[in-house]
């Protein structure tokens, strides 16, 4: 299969377009106690993911330092478990849509802050790209009733959304996306279940009804185990700036299946946020460029992009120039 910055921004858009419409299945767990809710999801999403690593996945996690495990679990405690605790915190005192345009504002924050990680001067076409994707994601979700502590808490579900992009990016080569998305469900999972206890006790973990169990499989299976694994193969392939510029289609996502759930509309607004948020996207990753280079006749040689070391410092120039992987590497 030949690897290209075409299919990385398939599966960042398809893994964002799945989280978007998950919030059709949040709207049905308000009564399941959070917590023990998350831990549910990680632990489901844990299992199912553990066949699907390979025959290599013990030694792989052997050789994780004490510093990496301490990645993975602030990866989890933040990207995760804190994101979706912060998003719910916040619209107790905030309309939805408050926390929403914070988190829209992540692929600006991740197009600067990540190549300053890395020692590198931020592209200013991708930070172009993701100043539009913000702009397109506020359109859609416009602005809403908030205080000070809703404020703080959209701000907390932003940091959280960056650390899951920015934490993991020196973890992706060397346990790759499956690997990874298993690793951190379980340390989710254990990060939940023991905020479950301390919180609400036993209780917590009570049987859901079979609404709530539809909706804690669906976020298990499809927006856990397929989300995850797309999200971070597309890491891979076009890095974490490039990969972020696609958590604007969250919100078009989540409006598109709104009215699907009797939660809201679609209108004009809803389309032009779409719109700015399409193109931001194929600015900001390069998509027109990957057209036009694919073009006949047009001679254009495809350009050299600095591969990422394991570490996330860059490393050597290589051309981008099609590479066929083998079998059993993973998506």
């Amino acid at each position: 299969m030949t690897a290209s910055p075409v299919r990385g921004a398939l599966l960042a858009a398809f893994a964002c377009v799945l989280v978007g419409a998950s919030f059709t299945a949040n709207s049905l767990l308000t009564a399941y106690p959070y917590p023990a809710g998350q831990a549910l999801r990680y632990g489901v999403a844990f299992l199912l993911l553990l066949p699907l690593c390979g025959t290599g996945a013990t030694a792989a996690v052997r050789r994780l330092t004490a510093r990496q495990w301490a990645r993975l679990a602030l990866l989890a405690a933040t990207g995760m478990v804190g994101f979706n605790l912060a998003v719910l915190a916040a619209e107790r005192t905030a309309e939805p849509a408050v926390p929403g345009v914070f988190v829209g504002c992540a692929p600006v924050v991740v197009a600067v802050l990540v190549p300053l990680l890395s020692r590198r001067r931020p592209a200013p076409v991708v930070t172009a790209g993701a100043l539009v994707v913000a702009v397109g994601a506020f359109t859609v979700q416009g602005w809403g009733r908030t205080d000070g502590a809703g404020l703080g808490w959209s701000a907390a579900a932003l940091a959280g959304e960056v650390g899951f992009a920015v934490l993991a990016v020196p973890l992706v080569r060397p346990l790759g996306p499956r690997l990874l998305s298993a690793v951190v469900c379980g340390v989710a999972a254990l990060e939940a279940g023991a905020l479950a206890l301390v919180s609400d006790g036993l209780a917590a973990f009570r049987m859901p009804d079979p609404v709530e169990a539809a909706a804690l499989l669906w976020q298990a299976v499809v927006v856990t185990v397929v989300g995850f694994v797309c999200w971070y193969a597309a890491m891979r392939r076009i890095g974490a700036e490039r990969a972020t510029l696609f958590s604007g289609l969250i919100p078009v996502s989540a409006a598109l299946t709104a009215p699907l759930a009797g939660t809201g509309g679609y209108g004009a607004a809803q389309a032009a946020g779409s719109l700015l948020v399409g193109c931001g996207v194929a600015l900001g990753a390069g998509l027109l460029g990957s057209v036009r280079r694919g073009l006949p006749g047009t001679g254009t040689r495809p350009p050299a992009v600095r591969a990422e070391g394991t570490d996330g410092t860059p490393g050597v120039a290589v051309a981008t120039a099609p590479v066929t992987r083998t079998a059993g590497t993973g998506p």
